[in-house]
């Protein structure tokens, strides 16, 4: 009597309950060869084994390599523990067992549960389908189950990642706690303060180059951490490069924030992840130790923003680049070089130019505009750090109290804008049903409404976070004054300080400059306070 050539196949998810020692590879392994050994006809000729995929996918590489197996005629019986080991979801597992094997003349066992298509009540059809819907029934559980578990984590500001970012390590108490990286995280210090300082992005990663420290991913795979196996990770060369730059630069985790769920699985059969919109990934403000200052970050984000295209034959831009502006057009305007008996004179003009409706003829030199921006600087630093000198003699629990009152009274206009967004969108369905809206009108209005609801809720969280900071004297009330004591000694002008302090200058004429300051909002708003806080005293 010819022998059954078999393949054993094991699998084994991570979902799984590893407590349970019959579920391991080695027992299913052991229970197989014990039934094969009662069973003379049965030889088994190979061993297939999928350790950590889940049973709801068949696209697992030890299954694809014995379904092969079978294809060719190599082998002709596959015996697995339990049904579930074949596969948890019901529809593709039912046509495996009901068209593919038999289609092959493949004998099918599952061991544990009695099923032996060799035998006519070995394979019950009922039997089988409960079984399967079953074992489908019990993936679908554990993935809501999983799901949930994370998600309360990620909201709790627990790091649930594979994978930490460059510049942070598991902290060794808590696994899901972020800490800094003693060693990478100088370098993303580092990557923000060459970027403050005027560097490109290609200037940065190629002076990190020539120092010789390593990319995030060269460095993760030098210490045995933990590192995505495919794409980029995949080139033996891996060095740093513009784009890891800008990531860095762009990645909100170095303020403190713990930004989480960008990517996910729409169901939980379809393991094929997919971006989702930020207005659903989960941000927990102070999860972890900052490595940037918040308002530092913001200012890489403006730079970014900027024209800094890098100067002809140089490494960094221009001092004035992106945010010289023609007052006639609004368009930038362009440095430009004039040379005579072996001098350069540096120029800034409108390349618009009158053929494209820019009348602005003027020619602005370099020399005179570095002059006027800095003395306007200047000023308007030497103002803040005053201001700064009036606000430490003032009571803080009586500018407290001023803050406490604004942001309470923009909660509740907040919390009146939610409520009547929430009843417009409660009626929406009966003007549905009254015929006064189509279905492409109320489809429309929903999600319109939906997603003004979710920015108000949004805004009021930021308000209660603010004000909680502030019943609890943690507020950021004067932070920004920071920046200023660093140039409070200005007499050079240079990049740092222009993308620093200088939102945009505006060019009326040879002699008139419109420049808009950053922090403009938070000096009136100090003004306003030191006001209000100087007429309580005095009454």
């Amino acid at each position: 009597m010819p022998k059954f050539k078999a393949t054993a196949y094991i699998r084994l998810s991570y979902t799984d309950d590893h407590s349970k020692e019959s579920d391991s590879v080695d027992n299913q392994r052991k229970l197989i060869e014990n039934f094969v050994s009662q069973n003379p006809d049965i030889e088994i000729v190979c061993e297939k084994i999928d350790d950590g995929y889940s049973g709801i996918i068949f696209d697992r590489p030890a299954f694809k390599e014995m379904m092969q197996l079978v294809t060719d005629g190599s082998i002709n019986c596959v015996i697995v523990k339990d049904l579930s080991r074949l596969g948890r979801e019901y529809i593709e597992t039912g046509r495996y067992l009901r068209r593919i094997f038999p289609t092959y003349g493949v004998r099918f066992i599952a061991i544990t549960d009695n099923i032996d298509t060799a035998h006519e009540n070995g394979s019950d059809d009922l039997t089988v389908s409960v079984k399967n819907i079953m074992n489908e029934a019990y993936c679908r559980d554990i993935s809501i189950k999983t799901r949930t578990a994370l998600e309360v984590k990620r909201r709790n500001g627990d790091f649930v990642g594979a994978f930490t970012v460059y510049g942070y390590m598991r902290s060794e108490e808590n696994k899901n706690q972020l800490v800094p990286d003693p060693y990478a995280s100088r370098v993303v210090q580092d990557i923000f303060r060459m970027r403050l300082d005027g560097s490109s992005a290609s200037k940065i990663a190629s002076e990190l180059n020539r120092l010789g420290i390593l990319s995030p991913l060269a460095y993760k795979k030098n210490n045995g951490l933990p590192y995505a196996k495919k794409g980029y990770a995949d080139k033996d060369n891996c060095k740093w490069s513009a784009t890891t730059i800008i990531r860095i630069l762009q990645d909100e985790i170095y303020t403190g924030t713990l930004v989480q769920g960008k990517q996910g699985t729409p169901h939980y059969k379809i393991k094929q992840m997919e971006q989702r919109p930020s207005s659903e990934w989960i941000r927990v403000p102070n999860a972890h130790e900052a490595l940037v200052q918040k308002q530092d970050f913001e200012l890489v984000q403006h730079i970014s923003n900027l024209d800094t295209r890098t100067a002809p034959q140089k490494d960094s831009v221009y001092l004035f680049s992106g945010v010289l502006i023609c007052g006639c057009c609004g368009g930038r305007m362009t440095r430009k070089t004039n040379r005579s008996n072996g001098k350069e004179y540096h120029y800034y003009y409108c390349p618009t130019g009158k053929k494209n409706g820019c009348g602005h003829a003027v020619m602005l030199k370099e020399d005179n505009l570095i002059e006027c921006v800095r003395e306007n600087l200047k000023a308007y630093i030497d103002n803040v750090v005053s201001l700064d000198a009036l606000l430490q003699g003032i009571d803080q629990e009586t500018i407290n109290q001023t803050m406490v009152k604004e942001y309470t009274d923009h909660i509740t206009d907040n919390e009146r804008r939610l409520e009547q967004t929430l009843e417009f969108k409660a009626r929406l369905y009966e003007n549905l049903v009254s015929g006064a809206l189509t279905r492409e009108e109320y489809a429309s209005y929903k999600a319109n409404y939906t997603r003004q609801a979710e920015q108000i809720r949004a805004s009021i969280q930021a308000l209660k976070n603010k004000l909680n900071d502030v019943l609890e004297n943690k507020s950021e009330r004067n932070r920004w004054i920071s920046h200023f004591t660093e140039f409070s000694s200005l007499e050079t002008l240079d990049r740092k300080a222009i993308v620093h302090f200088i939102k945009s200058i505006r060019v009326v004429g040879k002699k008139e400059l419109d420049i808009t300051f950053n922090f403009q909002d938070e000096y009136k708003k100090a003004v306003q306070l030191l006001r209000q806080a100087q007429q309580r005293k005095a009454g």
